[in-house]
């Protein structure tokens, strides 16, 4: 069977029951109901208006009054409200839900009447009313009612105790309102003699009180203008101190920048002085190597030659004498001859060889005559960079420095760190000299072909050419032979 669409109005609530569930309570919805399984009700929200009158009702005194009055009564948007009152009322008709809620507070009004007098009821007709509430409201809510506004219209009873009151209130009314002018001309009088006085004792205060104004507004005025001038003094010294911390903070900046700058200087300067080094370096390898390929390799070129040719002459002399005893031999001239002249050939080839060896001798000792003063200068400027690396070494175990520069003076902050390093080295030579006794300047200035005042640099490249030309052009054959054999020559000690 299909599903059938229920839709509650705002004024009325909808309770779906069925299923084995809770009902379910919708309020101003919509909800599914599916015939068979479940049951759909509505109940009515809208306010019912119930007239309450109690007919002769005996008051706290014993007299009886009748109380006509008007309540206002719904049933509670509350759900658990609603599911109460949807136990109680649902599928009765409104007129029913009404009477319910008019017998209850029919009997909350009359509880109430036994307990008060009639003046009291008469007089304070809202406390009665609130009273009433009161009492029926937990009633009503047991039924899932609620009292939305409840009102006492009339009093009145059939012996004319409220007419009597009536009268001898109005006596006591009239009464009170002869005393009253009385008393009010009384009282005007007084008042309009009281109200001269004041008026000249008002006019005296508000003249007092102008003066005493003025004088209060004269000291706020110098209050504000002390406290306006209190606070620009603060804020001064503030600006002041600001200012000051600013010209601390940008002054402590440039000299950390400063600093910074100064750091890349100098490590520019140790990469700069590094790779001198190396060039230095280079070029000392360089003259090295030049000084092996023309002289020291000319030289024992020559002393080859000079070796082959003496062993080829002795040779030649010893296969001739060979040959001249054996033809003394064959000749029979005797044995005696034939050692002899053996002895002499040998002797003359050990001539040849000595005399060949001392003539190389002699050219190799010329070349490193001339070498020798290249080589010292080289060895001095070799040993420099191991001196400077071993003065900068605990500056290469520094992971920071950090240095305040105090002024332009070159003698303080990060220029002072290479001009000690400079001044370590400058008293290199003064250094070894007390060790060694060996004066470095002293020997550089004296060798004869270094000239003072061009430097050590200048001296090896006079020295060189002198080496160089020396043997080349004596010996091209060996030096040719030398080269074909490469290093593998014998080399005669210097």
């Amino acid at each position: 069977m299909a599903p059938i669409i229920r839709v509650a109005g705002p004024n009325e609530a909808l309770i779906r029951s069925g299923g084995g569930s809770r009902p379910k309570i919708t309020v101003g919805g919509r909800v599914i109901v599916i015939p068979i399984f479940f049951k759909a009700q509505t109940l009515s929200l809208e306010v019912m208006t119930l007239a309450i009158e109690t007919a002769k009702v005996y008051t706290k005194e014993g007299v009886a009054v009748t109380v006509d009055g008007v309540a206002q009564v719904k049933v509670a948007r509350a759900e658990e409200a609603i599911r109460t009152a949807a136990q109680q009322f649902v599928g009765k008709p409104e007129r029913e839900i009404a009477e319910v809620a008019l017998q209850t507070l029919e009997g909350a009004q009359r509880a109430i009447l036994g307990t008060m007098t009639v003046e009291e009821i008469y007089q304070d007709r809202e406390s009665f009313a609130a009273s009433v509430s009161e009492v029926a409201e937990p009633h009503m809510a047991n039924m899932g009612l609620e009292i939305i506004s409840f009102t006492i219209r009339d009093i009145r009873d059939d012996q004319g105790y409220l007419d009597a009151l009536g009268r001898k209130r109005t006596a006591e009314v009239t009464r009170d309102a002869e005393i009253g002018e009385a008393e009010a001309q009384r009282d005007a009088a007084i008042r309009r003699a009281e109200a001269e006085r004041d008026a000249v004792v008002v006019e005296a205060q508000a003249n007092r009180d102008q003066e005493t104004a003025k004088y209060e507004a004269d000291t706020r005025i110098a209050e504000s203008e002390r406290d306006f001038k209190v606070e620009q003094a603060r804020y001064q010294q503030e600006t002041n101190a600001r200012q000051a911390e600013a010209e601390l903070a940008y002054a402590l900046q440039e000299a950390v920048t400063r600093q910074e700058i100064r750091q890349q200087e100098v490590q520019i300067e140790v990469v700069e002085r590094t790779k001198q080094i190396e060039i230095e370096q280079q070029e000392i390898l360089r003259r090295e190597r030049e000084l092996e390929a023309n002289v020291k390799r000319p030289a024992e070129a020559e002393r080859y030659r000079l070796e082959t040719i003496a062993a080829g002459e002795k040779a030649q002399v010893v296969a001739g004498a060979e040959a001249e005893a054996e033809s003394l031999t064959l000749n029979g001239t005797g044995e005696a001859n034939a050692i002899r002249a053996r002895g002499e050939a040998e002797a003359d080839a050990i001539k040849a060889q000595g005399l060949a060896e001392a003539e190389a001798m002699r050219m190799k000792a010329d070349a490193w005559k001339e070498y020798g003063q290249a080589a010292m200068i080289d060895t001095l400027l070799e040993s420099l960079p191991d001196v400077a690396s071993s003065v900068a070494q605990p500056l290469a175990q520094t992971d920071r420095i950090v240095m305040i520069s105090g002024g332009d003076n070159g003698s303080i902050g990060a220029s002072k760190l290479t001009n000690d390093v400079t001044k370590v080295v400058s008293q290199l030579p003064d250094l070894v000299e007390s060790l060694t006794g060996i004066d470095i300047l002293g020997t550089l200035k004296n060798l004869p072909r270094v000239a003072t005042t061009d430097g050590v640099g200048s001296g090896v490249a006079q020295a060189a050419p002198a080496v160089e030309a020396a043997p080349a052009a004596e010996a091209p054959e060996a030096a040719e032979e030398a080269s074909d054999e490469g290093d593998s020559g014998e080399e005669s000690p210097a």
